[in-house]
């Protein structure tokens, strides 16, 4: 018993301070959308990219306190949701480029397959100004690009 509790502990700790209700409902966003990743999955990708877009044009500059506490809710949701919210590139990357994307963002989403002995295999990462973005290291040095979700552009102009 001592150790199941200890592992609600640790997992707890990864729980955000909420300063306002705002910054709970965003968490709450993050963790729907998060659970969703696995069925949106089944699209094929253009039909996935149309989905994700965002319907109205974002901020035309992302705060950089709001790109912060996105990254990081995003985190704590994978973090928090294990083993029930795939915690994998392609849960982080979607969730991710969603949400950045609609606080203004300009982030790309990148699909990427390596090669080893007789597996190929995949990672997706957040690409920003033509660098991975919130990466621990550079993907490109491992995996070759084969499908890129572009940054938002204004259908309307």
């Amino acid at each position: 018993m001592n150790n199941y509790c200890s592992k609600v502990r640790r997992r707890l700790a990864h729980l955000p301070r909420f300063h306002r209700p705002k910054d709970v409902l965003l968490f709450s966003r993050i963790v729907v959308f998060a659970a969703a990743v696995p069925l949106l999955l089944r699209l094929q990708l253009p039909r996935l990219y149309a989905l994700l877009q965002p319907r109205v044009a974002p901020p035309s500059a992302a705060d950089p306190t709001s790109v912060q506490q996105i990254a990081g809710y995003v985190d704590a949701v994978l973090q928090l949701g294990k083993p029930l919210l795939g915690h994998n590139c392609r849960t982080r990357g979607l969730t991710l480029y969603y949400f950045l994307s609609r606080a203004g963002l300009p982030v790309e989403l990148c699909f990427g397959v390596g090669s080893r002995e007789d597996n190929f295999p995949g990672h997706c990462w957040l690409v920003r100004d033509g660098e991975p973005f919130l990466e621990p290291q550079d993907p490109r040095s491992h995996y070759h690009p084969f499908y890129r979700f572009p940054a938002y552009s204004d259908p309307n102009p």
